[in-house]
Protein backbone atom coordinates (compact mmCIF):
# COMPACT_ATOMS: atom_id res chain seq x y z
CA UNK A 1 0.00 0.00 0.00
CA UNK A 2 1.63 3.21 -1.15
CA UNK A 3 1.58 6.19 1.92
CA UNK A 4 0.25 9.12 1.42
CA UNK A 5 2.80 11.82 0.00
CA UNK A 6 4.61 14.56 1.82
CA UNK A 7 3.62 17.90 1.62
CA UNK A 8 5.63 20.09 -0.01
CA UNK A 9 3.87 23.57 0.89
CA UNK A 10 6.63 23.96 3.54
CA UNK A 11 10.04 23.33 2.02
CA UNK A 12 12.70 23.44 4.79
CA UNK A 13 16.54 24.16 4.40
CA UNK A 14 18.53 21.09 4.39
CA UNK A 15 22.14 22.35 4.51
CA UNK A 16 24.42 23.77 6.68
CA UNK A 17 27.70 25.36 5.96
CA UNK A 18 30.29 24.27 8.84
CA UNK A 19 33.14 26.20 8.15
CA UNK A 20 33.32 25.13 4.59
CA UNK A 21 32.00 22.02 5.31
CA UNK A 22 28.26 21.82 3.70
CA UNK A 23 26.16 19.33 6.19
CA UNK A 24 23.16 17.14 4.06
CA UNK A 25 20.22 17.36 6.80
CA UNK A 26 17.53 15.94 4.41
CA UNK A 27 18.51 12.45 6.61
CA UNK A 28 18.55 13.26 10.14
CA UNK A 29 21.41 13.85 12.48
CA UNK A 30 22.42 12.77 15.82
CA UNK A 31 23.91 15.55 18.34
CA UNK A 32 25.41 13.95 20.86
CA UNK A 33 25.83 15.66 24.43
CA UNK A 34 28.86 16.25 26.01
CA UNK A 35 28.24 18.10 29.27
CA UNK A 36 31.93 19.29 31.08
CA UNK A 37 29.86 20.44 34.31
CA UNK A 38 29.43 19.16 37.80
CA UNK A 39 26.18 20.06 38.07
CA UNK A 40 24.11 18.96 34.87
CA UNK A 41 20.59 17.18 35.23
CA UNK A 42 21.59 13.90 33.67
CA UNK A 43 25.19 13.87 33.14
CA UNK A 44 27.28 16.55 35.09
CA UNK A 45 30.32 15.13 37.19
CA UNK A 46 30.63 12.60 34.56
CA UNK A 47 33.39 14.59 32.08
CA UNK A 48 35.46 16.91 34.39
CA UNK A 49 38.82 15.47 33.55
CA UNK A 50 40.52 15.30 30.25
CA UNK A 51 40.43 11.86 29.76
CA UNK A 52 36.93 11.45 30.54
CA UNK A 53 35.99 13.88 27.81
CA UNK A 54 38.23 12.32 25.42
CA UNK A 55 36.73 8.48 26.12
CA UNK A 56 33.10 10.13 25.98
CA UNK A 57 34.08 12.34 22.87
CA UNK A 58 35.33 9.41 21.13
CA UNK A 59 32.32 6.76 21.73
CA UNK A 60 29.97 9.32 20.01
CA UNK A 61 31.27 9.79 17.69
CA UNK A 62 32.35 6.31 16.92
CA UNK A 63 28.30 5.79 17.85
CA UNK A 64 27.56 7.99 14.91
CA UNK A 65 27.12 11.11 16.00
CA UNK A 66 27.48 14.14 13.61
CA UNK A 67 28.01 16.70 15.67
CA UNK A 68 29.19 16.85 19.46
CA UNK A 69 27.60 19.75 21.76
CA UNK A 70 29.63 21.08 24.36
CA UNK A 71 28.26 22.90 27.38
CA UNK A 72 30.02 24.54 30.33
CA UNK A 73 27.41 26.04 32.12
CA UNK A 74 24.40 23.66 33.49
CA UNK A 75 21.25 25.27 32.10
CA UNK A 76 18.68 22.69 34.77
CA UNK A 77 15.99 24.20 36.06
CA UNK A 78 16.91 25.80 38.83
CA UNK A 79 20.69 25.54 38.36
CA UNK A 80 23.68 27.42 39.90
CA UNK A 81 24.79 30.47 37.92
CA UNK A 82 28.87 30.54 37.25
CA UNK A 83 31.59 33.47 36.21
CA UNK A 84 32.22 34.03 32.22
CA UNK A 85 35.81 33.20 33.27
CA UNK A 86 34.72 29.98 34.98
CA UNK A 87 32.53 28.88 31.87
CA UNK A 88 35.63 30.00 29.87
CA UNK A 89 37.66 27.58 30.88
CA UNK A 90 35.76 24.71 31.23
CA UNK A 91 34.56 25.49 27.71
CA UNK A 92 37.77 26.30 25.52
CA UNK A 93 39.87 23.53 27.27
CA UNK A 94 37.14 20.58 26.19
CA UNK A 95 36.61 22.70 22.99
CA UNK A 96 40.41 22.42 22.48
CA UNK A 97 41.14 19.29 23.71
CA UNK A 98 38.85 17.28 21.75
CA UNK A 99 39.18 19.83 18.32
CA UNK A 100 43.09 18.36 18.92
CA UNK A 101 42.21 15.06 19.27
CA UNK A 102 39.41 14.65 17.08
CA UNK A 103 40.10 17.18 14.27
CA UNK A 104 37.25 16.22 12.12
CA UNK A 105 34.71 16.17 14.11
CA UNK A 106 31.92 18.94 14.29
CA UNK A 107 31.32 20.48 17.66
CA UNK A 108 29.04 22.98 18.84
CA UNK A 109 29.44 25.09 21.66
CA UNK A 110 26.29 24.89 24.34
CA UNK A 111 26.49 28.82 25.54
CA UNK A 112 23.82 31.70 26.07
CA UNK A 113 27.31 33.87 26.33
CA UNK A 114 28.92 35.51 23.40
CA UNK A 115 32.44 35.98 24.74
CA UNK A 116 32.01 32.35 25.76
CA UNK A 117 31.05 31.63 22.09
CA UNK A 118 34.08 33.49 20.27
CA UNK A 119 36.65 32.12 22.53
CA UNK A 120 35.34 28.38 21.42
CA UNK A 121 35.11 28.78 17.69
CA UNK A 122 38.78 30.22 18.08
CA UNK A 123 39.51 26.61 20.12
CA UNK A 124 38.09 24.71 17.06
CA UNK A 125 33.83 24.70 17.47
CA UNK A 126 32.08 25.23 14.39
CA UNK A 127 28.34 25.90 15.60
CA UNK A 128 27.15 28.35 18.25
CA UNK A 129 23.96 26.78 20.25
CA UNK A 130 21.74 29.31 22.34
CA UNK A 131 19.54 28.33 24.75
CA UNK A 132 18.55 32.23 25.25
CA UNK A 133 18.10 32.77 21.49
CA UNK A 134 20.02 35.67 22.22
CA UNK A 135 17.78 37.13 24.88
CA UNK A 136 20.65 36.78 27.73
CA UNK A 137 23.45 38.52 25.87
CA UNK A 138 22.82 41.41 23.26
CA UNK A 139 25.83 40.64 21.63
CA UNK A 140 25.48 37.32 20.70
CA UNK A 141 23.84 37.42 17.47
CA UNK A 142 26.39 40.03 16.28
CA UNK A 143 28.98 37.62 17.46
CA UNK A 144 28.06 34.73 15.65
CA UNK A 145 27.52 37.09 12.12
CA UNK A 146 30.94 38.14 12.66
CA UNK A 147 32.05 34.27 13.61
CA UNK A 148 30.26 33.00 10.05
CA UNK A 149 29.09 29.80 11.92
CA UNK A 150 25.55 28.52 12.13
CA UNK A 151 23.17 29.62 14.96
CA UNK A 152 20.63 27.16 17.08
CA UNK A 153 18.28 29.41 18.93
CA UNK A 154 16.16 27.70 21.45
CA UNK A 155 13.10 29.01 23.15
CA UNK A 156 13.42 29.54 26.89
CA UNK A 157 11.64 32.41 28.90
CA UNK A 158 13.73 33.89 31.86
CA UNK A 159 16.97 32.54 32.94
CA UNK A 160 18.07 28.91 33.71
CA UNK A 161 17.13 30.04 37.61
CA UNK A 162 13.82 31.49 36.95
CA UNK A 163 12.24 29.64 33.80
CA UNK A 164 10.08 27.37 35.75
CA UNK A 165 8.01 30.92 36.69
CA UNK A 166 7.29 31.88 32.82
CA UNK A 167 5.06 28.97 31.42
CA UNK A 168 1.82 30.78 31.15
CA UNK A 169 0.89 31.48 27.09
CA UNK A 170 -1.89 32.47 25.37
CA UNK A 171 -1.41 29.88 22.78
CA UNK A 172 1.92 27.69 23.17
CA UNK A 173 2.64 26.62 19.83
CA UNK A 174 1.90 29.73 18.28
CA UNK A 175 3.93 32.15 20.59
CA UNK A 176 6.51 30.35 19.74
CA UNK A 177 6.26 29.94 16.53
CA UNK A 178 5.96 33.66 16.36
CA UNK A 179 9.24 33.68 18.74
CA UNK A 180 10.84 31.80 15.99
CA UNK A 181 9.79 34.05 12.97
CA UNK A 182 11.36 37.20 14.72
CA UNK A 183 14.26 35.40 15.96
CA UNK A 184 15.07 34.28 12.09
CA UNK A 185 14.66 37.81 10.64
CA UNK A 186 17.04 39.41 13.49
CA UNK A 187 19.13 36.55 12.13
CA UNK A 188 18.94 37.16 8.45
CA UNK A 189 18.94 40.78 9.10
CA UNK A 190 22.59 40.10 10.80
CA UNK A 191 23.67 38.27 8.34
CA UNK A 192 23.36 34.67 10.07
CA UNK A 193 22.45 32.06 7.25
CA UNK A 194 21.92 29.40 8.76
CA UNK A 195 19.50 29.29 11.79
CA UNK A 196 18.24 25.72 13.80
CA UNK A 197 15.45 26.38 15.30
CA UNK A 198 15.04 24.24 18.73
CA UNK A 199 11.67 24.78 20.61
CA UNK A 200 13.34 24.17 24.17
CA UNK A 201 11.91 21.14 25.61
CA UNK A 202 11.98 21.47 29.53
CA UNK A 203 12.77 25.09 29.33
CA UNK A 204 9.75 27.28 30.70
CA UNK A 205 6.97 24.59 29.58
CA UNK A 206 5.42 22.39 31.80
CA UNK A 207 5.13 18.46 31.21
CA UNK A 208 1.87 19.15 30.26
CA UNK A 209 2.48 21.70 27.51
CA UNK A 210 5.81 19.87 26.35
CA UNK A 211 3.84 17.05 24.94
CA UNK A 212 1.35 19.32 23.61
CA UNK A 213 4.34 21.10 21.84
CA UNK A 214 5.77 17.29 20.65
CA UNK A 215 1.88 16.68 19.45
CA UNK A 216 2.17 19.80 17.18
CA UNK A 217 6.29 19.84 16.27
CA UNK A 218 5.11 19.55 12.62
CA UNK A 219 3.82 22.60 12.36
CA UNK A 220 7.43 24.33 12.93
CA UNK A 221 7.84 23.44 9.24
CA UNK A 222 6.06 26.75 8.48
CA UNK A 223 9.57 28.15 9.55
CA UNK A 224 11.07 26.95 6.87
CA UNK A 225 14.51 26.33 9.32
CA UNK A 226 15.87 22.92 10.36
CA UNK A 227 14.84 21.49 13.59
CA UNK A 228 16.35 20.43 16.59
CA UNK A 229 14.68 18.34 18.79
CA UNK A 230 16.07 17.80 22.32
CA UNK A 231 14.36 16.04 24.56
CA UNK A 232 16.98 13.25 26.03
CA UNK A 233 15.96 11.76 29.22
CA UNK A 234 14.02 15.14 30.16
CA UNK A 235 11.71 15.10 32.89
CA UNK A 236 8.70 14.80 30.52
CA UNK A 237 9.75 11.59 30.38
CA UNK A 238 10.65 10.41 33.79
CA UNK A 239 7.86 11.82 34.96
CA UNK A 240 5.15 10.69 33.59
CA UNK A 241 6.40 7.18 33.67
CA UNK A 242 7.40 7.77 37.17
CA UNK A 243 10.83 6.12 37.02
CA UNK A 244 14.52 7.50 37.74
CA UNK A 245 15.95 10.12 34.93
CA UNK A 246 18.62 7.03 34.86
CA UNK A 247 15.99 4.58 32.97
CA UNK A 248 14.46 6.69 30.91
CA UNK A 249 15.97 5.53 27.86
CA UNK A 250 13.44 3.54 26.73
CA UNK A 251 11.03 7.15 26.86
CA UNK A 252 13.63 8.78 25.36
CA UNK A 253 14.10 6.72 22.01
CA UNK A 254 10.04 6.00 21.82
CA UNK A 255 9.36 10.30 22.02
CA UNK A 256 12.97 10.88 19.70
CA UNK A 257 11.08 8.49 16.95
CA UNK A 258 7.75 10.63 16.80
CA UNK A 259 9.75 13.38 16.19
CA UNK A 260 11.53 12.26 13.49
CA UNK A 261 7.82 11.44 11.73
CA UNK A 262 7.43 15.14 12.70
CA UNK A 263 9.98 16.44 10.98
CA UNK A 264 13.07 16.68 13.53
CA UNK A 265 16.08 17.47 11.17
CA UNK A 266 18.30 16.80 14.70
CA UNK A 267 18.74 14.55 17.41
CA UNK A 268 20.22 16.53 20.83
CA UNK A 269 20.75 13.26 22.65
CA UNK A 270 23.06 11.65 25.86
CA UNK A 271 22.98 8.15 24.53
CA UNK A 272 23.99 8.24 20.79
CA UNK A 273 24.01 4.74 19.60
CA UNK A 274 20.43 4.90 20.15
CA UNK A 275 18.65 7.35 18.41
CA UNK A 276 21.23 6.33 15.07
CA UNK A 277 19.47 3.01 15.82
CA UNK A 278 16.35 4.96 15.51
CA UNK A 279 17.44 7.40 12.71
CA UNK A 280 18.11 3.83 11.03
CA UNK A 281 14.80 2.59 11.05
CA UNK A 282 13.21 5.67 9.98
CA UNK A 283 15.13 6.40 7.42
CA UNK A 284 14.13 2.63 6.10
CA UNK A 285 10.69 3.04 6.55
CA UNK A 286 10.53 6.34 4.35
CA UNK A 287 12.98 4.59 1.52
CA UNK A 288 10.03 1.79 1.42
CA UNK A 289 7.35 4.76 0.71
CA UNK A 290 6.00 3.92 -2.55
CA UNK A 291 6.91 0.01 -2.81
Amino acid sequence: MKSAPESKLFSTKQTLNVRGRLMDLSIPRVMGVLNVTPDSFYDGGRYTTEEAILVQAGKMLDEGATFIDIGAYSSRPGAQDISIAEELKRATTAVGIVAKRFPAAIISIDTFRSEVAHAAIQEGAGIVNDISGGALDPNMIETVSRLRVPYIAMHMRGTPQTMTQHTTYQNLVKDIVDYFHQKILLCHQHGIVDVIVDPGFGFSKTVAQNFELLRALDYFNVLGMPLLVGLSRKSMIWKTLSIHRDEALNGTTTLNTLSLVKGANILRVHDVKEAVEAVTLFISMKNTAGE
